[in-house]
């Protein structure tokens, strides 16, 4: 690539995209033309190049699919070796790219813009979880959030160094209770870029699937709290109220097909989001949270995996958690991240790009060694170590 020159990413050629560089190349003189028409054609060139790559990937997570079904073990055969090919043509000048740009930039405003998706806020659930169960989360301090998080994590098998190690990379070891995807914990500027919330940043449709399963677990030990409570006080009365409402919850969660994608489909409506508020409460949101990290413990306790590192949990939690302990296998381990997430979210999550399964997981050690040395996640593990000290002590 040219120094001081800049590519500029192209979308695929259409009808309407022939059009406007028909237009835009009667702009330019002779030198530019040839310039212009040279990145083009190699830009469709690695287009190309791009698909190709993509069709032998998904052929290939096709086959696997098909032996996992017959119990077939997996070798590196089954996985595309090489990495997504890079674009190798000419640049376009900087001038000549702004104006490139520009003239798509003026034409894009001739049309109509498309209303953007709103998504919902820390607000929206709140209020939706008033109006369609009586639910009012019971929030705490940080510190009383973390420290029952980490009496759960104990109490359920998990380490501090296994939960803390998700919470510095999901929240950048700054995290809040009510933190959500796109707004920064502290400062809370930003937009929302998904429902994901919390010290593990669940999804609303994430929130449904836990409840679904162990809801009514939940519901018995908010009445066995109220029970164990001083008689007609405060506490008691807010346990017992918690309790209905989310007995409410429970029940419409488990109405719905225990599959994810009307999980997804119920967490966009009013009355599925305003489950995801049961994250912000004192006492239900660290069992949420926890349990969900103690399911992929066990997922990968099932398949072999005894002990996994704070790095191996949250990749079962990126990728989901069977691609996250097939990309830990020995086939697995050694085959570019393109193998195990779709193209869109290969592109969209930067940290996965370029890597094998090795890779991907040292870098994510690496990002959580980072986010370990902020406040949050200093905190956290402090409660941890002292929790630890006291169970040693009483043993």
């Amino acid at each position: 690539m040219m120094a001081g020159a800049i590519a500029v990413p192209m979308a695929p050629v259409t009808a309407l995209a022939d059009q406007l560089r028909n237009e835009f190349r009667a702009t330019l003189i002779p030198e530019e033309l040839k310039a212009f028409d040279d990145y083009f054609a190699a830009q469709i060139f690695h287009d190309a190049a791009l698909d190709a790559y993509w069709s032998h990937v998904d052929k290939k997570r096709n086959l696997r699919r098909a032996k996992r079904r017959r119990n077939l073990s997996l070798t590196s055969d089954d996985y595309v070796q090489e990495q997504p090919p890079v674009y190798q043509g000419p640049s376009l000048s900087k001038s000549l790219a702004r104006r490139w740009w520009l003239f798509r930039e003026q034409r894009a405003q001739k049309k109509p813009e498309e209303p953007r998706e709103q998504l919902p806020s820390v607000s929206d659930f709140l209020n939706s979880a008033r109006e369609h169960y009586g639910f009012v989360p019971d929030r705490v301090s940080e510190h009383v959030f973390k420290e029952r998080y980490a009496r759960e994590a104990l109490a359920l098998g998990l380490s501090g160094d296994q939960v803390v190690r998700v919470y510095a990379l999901e929240t950048s070891g700054l995290g809040t209770a009510d933190m959500q995807a796109g707004i920064h914990p502290i400062t809370k500027k930003g937009e929302p870029i998904s429902t994901a919330m919390g010290y593990a940043q669940l999804l609303a449709a994430n929130s449904i699937n836990e409840l679904s399963k162990h809801g009514n677990e939940f519901v018995a030990r908010l009445r066995e709290m109220a029970k164990r409570s001083a008689p007609g006080s405060e506490r008691q009365r807010t346990l017992t109220t918690k309790a209905v409402a989310l007995a409410r919850m429970t029940r419409k969660a488990r109405s719905i097909p225990y599959k994810w994608s009307r999980h997804v489909a119920f967490s966009k409506t009013s009355i599925g989001r305003g489950i995801h508020a049961i994250n912000l409460d004192g006492d239900i949101g660290p069992w949420l949270q926890v349990i969900k990290l103690k399911g992929l413990r066990i997922t990968a306790q099932k398949a072999g995996y005894e002990r996994l590192k704070g790095a191996e949990i949250e990749l079962m939690n990126l990728a989901g958690p069977g691609t996250g302990l097939e990309m830990m296998t020995p086939a697995g381990l050694k085959a570019p991240s393109t193998n195990f997430f779709s193209r869109a979210a290969y592109y969209r999550n930067t940290i996965v790009r370029g890597k094998n399964s090795a890779e991907l997981l040292a870098a994510l050690d690496k990002r959580m060694d980072e986010n370990l040395k902020n406040a949050g996640a200093v905190e956290f593990l402090e409660i941890f170590a002292r929790l630890e000290r006291e169970r040693r002590a009483g043993q």
